[in-house]
């Protein structure tokens, strides 16, 4: 399942996916991944990603 609401939050930060892969230490690959729902990220990078955009688990991670 994509991420859509992830991408979103990222480009509301005017980030690339490079951007946020620098700042919270993975590749911009991994990201990439994330987004298109080919990667299950660990609670660990998943909270990483929410605080670095702001976010909660439930805005970017919790499926309706």
């Amino acid at each position: 399942m994509r991420n859509e609401r992830m991408r979103a939050a990222r480009t509301a930060r005017n980030l690339t996916q490079a951007e946020l892969a620098e700042r919270i230490g993975v590749t911009r690959q991994t990201i990439g991944a994330i987004e298109k729902g080919d990667y299950n990220p660990t609670i660990q990078l998943c909270l990483r990603i929410c605080k670095e955009l702001g976010k909660t688990l439930d805005d970017l991670f919790w499926e309706d």
